[in-house]
């Protein structure tokens, strides 16, 4: 990419950025609560370091990634020079990576299974990093994606809070495509609320201002900041 073209990206992905933080906050306001309230994780998943530096640039601090490989090979070096960073781990998490998820992430998105929920717990006994958890509720009880049922929401929280003393703080959700996003909001507020959790992450691109209508503290907006994805390798 040219000088020129790193500008444009970074014009850009200022000017995004910009938007949906006033999109926040509007919806905020017109909710009846603080735009303070409101978390913007940047979701920077398969995108070029120079829209990731664009943001940086701009002040955003708070980064959401969906796999560890990539976000190992990415974000220490750019920790090292914006220290203030905060990293936020939103994609599904195979327990066998739990020593790198809990050595980078600052928040743990997806708790979804008993067997991770071990694994991580002892990954912070062992390094002595306690990293915020929460609970990936599948409210659409959808076969292929990750997340605990509703009905078992409960006390799988009991068991990550009470027996292997996880920093369960909230919860999320990814609500199916095809359905309106306001029912999966109310469910998980629904159950955050008689467990006393505090955070909900819920609402992207497209339903971020839904979400915050129904008591989101944290949105994860990618495609609306930093466009088109790059393909995987």
């Amino acid at each position: 990419m040219t000088e020129d073209q790193e500008q444009v990206e970074a014009v850009t992905v200022t000017s995004r950025l910009a938007l949906i933080k006033d999109a926040i906050s509007a919806t905020a306001k017109d909710a009846g609560r603080e735009p303070s309230d409101v978390t913007l994780v940047a979701v920077s998943k398969a995108q070029p370091d120079e829209r990731i530096i664009a943001a940086l640039d701009a002040g955003q601090r708070i980064f959401g990634e969906n796999y560890v490989q990539p976000a190992l090979a990415r974000w220490p070096d750019l920790k090292q020079r914006y220290p203030d960073i905060r990293l936020h781990m939103i994609g599904p998490i195979q327990s066998r990576k739990a020593k790198d998820v809990v050595a980078l992430f600052d928040m743990i998105e997806t708790v979804d299974r008993e067997k991770l929920a071990h694994a991580l717990a002892k990954e912070m006994v062992a390094q002595g990093r306690r990293p915020d958890c929460l609970i990936q509720v599948n409210t659409g009880e959808e076969p292929q994606k990750s997340g605990i049922n509703p009905g078992d929401a409960d006390g799988f929280i009991a068991l990550c809070r009470d027996e292997l003393d996880l920093p369960i703080k909230g919860m999320m959700c990814v609500p199916p495509v095809e359905d309106e996003p306001a029912m999966h909001f109310a469910l998980l507020a629904k159950i955050a609320k008689r467990n006393g959790l505090q955070i909900l992450s819920m609402g992207m691109s497209a339903d971020f201002q839904v979400g915050i209508q129904f008591g989101a503290t944290h949105v994860r907006v990618g495609s609306a900041i930093f466009g088109s994805r790059l393909p995987r390798n």
